[in-house]
């Protein structure tokens, strides 16, 4: 089930997120994966500027994140 969905042109994309451990610390990074809602079913990962020592925090900022920013973010990688 995604975490979100937004839309981009005439493409619905489905927003999921993970948490993954930066190499050699404490830190958790946020990483979002967008995938197309769409016969060819397109997808890709970014990371998003947030870290947190505990992955719970992390989720709980990531809940925050406006749609607004995750159209950019799409928007940004498709060019």
């Amino acid at each position: 089930m995604p975490w979100r969905v937004v839309e981009h042109g005439d493409i619905t994309w489905k927003v999921s997120f993970a948490a993954e451990r930066t190499a050699n610390t404490a830190q958790w990074r946020l990483v979002l994966s967008f995938r197309a809602a769409e016969p060819e079913a397109r997808s890709f990962w970014a990371p998003y500027p947030l870290e947190s020592t505990s992955r719970s925090v992390l989720y709980s900022q990531a809940d925050r994140i406006p749609a607004h920013r995750l159209t950019a973010i799409l928007s940004e990688h498709l060019g």
